[in-house]
Formats: structure tokens, sequence, C-alpha cells
């Protein structure tokens, strides 16, 4: 069972995908806001710098 995950990759293509779902969900949450605060705009601008960093990281395990 183990190797079906390892061979399709499954785990990791799960996260990405829910990865950028959460990612979405917050842009669409930040660009709703009336007036968003400092607060608010560094919560978006952290969720959006850890997806790119997850995105680099998955780019680079797909190039092995």
């Amino acid at each position: 069972m183990k190797a079906f995950f390892d061979t399709h990759k499954l785990i990791r293509r799960a996260m990405t995908i829910m990865f950028m779902i959460m990612s979405w969900n917050v842009a669409g949450w930040f660009m709703g806001l009336p007036d968003p605060s400092v607060v608010q705009a560094g919560f978006s601008a952290t969720v959006m710098g850890a997806m790119t960093g997850a995105f680099a990281i998955w780019m680079a395990g797909e190039a092995k």
C-alpha cells in the first residue's frame, strides 16, 4: 500500500491541492474585507508566502 502512495505521490498532491484551496479562500476573504488591518494583511501575506514555499518544494521533488 505504501508503494502505491509513493508511486503516484498521492499524499504530496493532496496536500498541495488542500493548500491551494486554503490560499484561494484566504485571498477571497482578504479581498472581501471593507477595511483590512495590518494584522489581516500580514496573515494573508504569510499564507501566500507559505504557498510559494510549498510549491517550490513540490516542484523540486517532482524534478527528481
